[in-house]
């Protein structure tokens, strides 16, 4: 199963399927209202505004498990977020990042990025994982790391991959080719050859909006 292969419900209460961000870089974060940490929503917005046109989404999951700094429902979490710090950026509704009942988006992030020595677990609210355009979570930062400290993470994976997935659907590139992404030399994809072996095919840059 590949990180983006879930669905999970927004603030609204209408289930998000997360393969729509596909193609995208994808900066998830455990929120949390009454924590010395949520000031970081102002950050966190400004990487979005600045970054969202190349294609940065930054995907905000309010959790009350960590000091109960999250005890709202929904409507006060929309209100607080959008009234005290302008976010726009996709909220989803309370969910456990921890434990037996976390959700399986995260079991699947914690495992795919660990954190210090190994450990799965969330430490505290504003963890963040970066997913990269190939949907592949890159790294784990720590609640410490604020979101202007991201930023040239964030512009690495945006520059990496050149094509997008609305390309792959409109049929700009063959369609057994995946994972394109650029070296120094060219604009590289990959296909599936024989015995499930990963074989490296140059993209003509006719081919691929930069």
């Amino acid at each position: 199963m590949q990180t983006l292969d879930f669905t999970v419900n927004d603030l609204q209460g209408r289930p998000v399927d997360l393969k729509q961000y596909a193609g995208k870089v994808v900066l998830v974060v455990n929120t949390a209202s009454r924590c010395g940490f949520t000031p970081q929503y102002e950050g966190l917005e400004r990487l979005y505004q600045t970054y969202r046109d190349q294609g940065l989404v930054v995907l905000g999951f309010p959790c009350n498990q960590f000091g109960h700094q999250e005890p709202g429902e929904a409507t006060e979490i929309a209100q607080f977020c959008e009234l005290r710090f302008g976010v726009s950026f996709p909220l989803f509704e309370k969910i456990e990042v921890n434990g037996k009942a976390a959700h399986p988006f995260y079991q699947q992030l914690k495992s795919a990025a660990p954190g210090l020595l190994g450990t799965e677990a969330i430490k505290w609210n504003f963890t963040k994982f970066l997913i990269g355009r190939d949907g592949q979570p890159k790294r784990r930062y720590a609640s410490t790391d604020t979101p202007l400290r991201l930023v040239p993470d964030i512009e690495a994976e945006l520059t990496r991959y050149e094509a997008t997935v609305a390309e792959y659907i409109a049929g700009t590139l063959d369609e057994d080719v995946f994972r394109v992404y650029r070296l120094n030399n060219g604009v590289y994809g990959q296909r599936q050859g024989g015995h499930n072996q990963m074989v490296r095919v140059k993209i003509p840059y006719g081919k691929v909006t930069a």
